[in-house]
């Protein structure tokens, strides 16, 4: 029996459905065992096929890839690498496609319509191997509707943030982040900032679907955005992102020097950026993502003194770059997935949690007050 990985190509281009086998087929680890017009077809051949990924294209007739992932999902779970095109339009379907269950995505070039491809050939063959190393890992606790949840954010006065919580992650990033995010409060009074490793064109779309998540204020990062309680500033794709500490207040600073670990933006430089910064008050959190991108940095934020975070292996979709810090001993705590944003609100959430303390300590001497004066 082979061990090459069986991926089933779904395009409503016929040029597509050519030129997708073609570089797949430099991979000797790869099979192409068929390919789809639409996705009638594509269920069809999923069911006498059974290929261990799905490439699928988002825009189809008569049964778009929207639909068809719906009932992939439903009827016969496989991993999904979804393929998308830089439009704004294309972006916000691609989130919501994530948000039921696909692994992944791979931008399609703009001349991807006259065969050029090549652009994006080893990114795909390596999110095709990643794809099924993932098979029947990903949770479906990391799966938030792909309704906007409509919460309101509570407006108030620009202030200061209890600490400065940077948080790196790759593959699997999108529905952990939106679950995650989703679950904060909004009157969370610390600054996060975000390094998710994604292409340019599609992090401003991904900011706002990720502040339609939640209650705090999302939205992609500008050179000079001040770090405020309650905002969460996502990198833009293909640039870098760190942190000053500036006589007008704490901000982000964006450039455009070299990839670092082989990424643009890369978490690495916003980690040892804020671990320089902040020390003490610093925050690292590193997800689900491919890779060892995050762990030297997380490490320098220990050293540091501030606080470093890995998600828990069993609960990432590809554990690679968690897992590379946890075993340098960068991770002051490993936290599952859906204990994530419960961690975060009771150190660096909201003062009432302390108020809660301190109302819980009155209560415990009242009652130690009593028992003495009982005996």
């Amino acid at each position: 029996m082979s061990d090459r990985i069986k991926v089933l190509v779904v395009d409503d281009s016929a040029l597509m459905r050519k030129l997708i086998p073609a570089i797949l087929a430099r991979d000797a680890a790869i099979e192409v065992v068929g390919t789809a017009m639409d996705g009638a077809f594509a269920l069809k051949k999923i069911q006498e096929l059974h290929p261990d990924v799905v490439t699928l294209d988002l825009e189809m007739p008569r049964m778009d890839g929207m639909e068809t992932l719906r009932l992939i999902m439903k009827s016969a779970p496989v991993p999904v690498i979804l393929f998308s095109t830089h439009s704004k339009e294309g972006a916000y379907s691609t989130f919501k496609a994530l948000a039921l269950g696909a692994v992944d995505f791979v931008a399609k070039p703009a001349d991807a319509a006259v065969g050029h491809l090549d652009a994006i050939a080893d990114q795909l063959i390596e999110k095709i191997k990643v794809a099924k190393r993932a098979s029947g890992h990903r949770l479906p606790l990391a799966v938030v509707s792909e309704s906007p949840v409509g919460l309101k954010k509570k407006p108030g006065l620009a202030v200061p943030p209890k600490r400065i919580i940077a948080i790196g992650i790759s593959t699997g990033g999108p529905n952990a982040l939106q679950f995650m995010l989703s679950q904060l409060p909004a009157d969370f009074p610390s600054s996060i900032l975000i390094v998710q490793h994604m292409p340019e064109g599609f992090t401003e779309m991904f900011a706002k679907r990720l502040d339609e998540c939640s209650a705090l204020d999302v939205h992609e990062a500008r050179s000079g955005d001040l770090l405020l309680a309650g905002r969460v500033l996502l990198c833009p794709g293909n640039r870098h992102m760190m942190v000053r500490r500036m006589p007008r207040g704490d901000m982000v600073v964006l450039n455009d020097s070299a990839p670092v670990n082989g990424h643009r933006p890369s978490v690495d430089v916003l980690f040892h950026s804020v671990a320089q910064e902040f020390g003490l008050t610093g925050v690292g959190v590193l997800m689900t993502g491919m890779g060892e991108d995050g762990a030297a940095g997380l490490g320098a934020i220990k050293s540091a003194g501030g606080m470093t975070i890995a998600q828990s292996e069993e609960s990432c979709v590809v554990s690679g770059m968690p897992r590379a810090a946890i075993a340098k001993g960068y991770a002051n705590r490993i936290v599952p997935l859906d204990g994530l944003a419960t961690y975060l609100s009771s150190q660096y959430g909201p003062e009432k949690t302390n108020s809660e303390k301190k109302e819980k300590d009155k209560l415990e001497k009242a009652e130690t007050t009593s028992v003495s004066h009982r005996n």
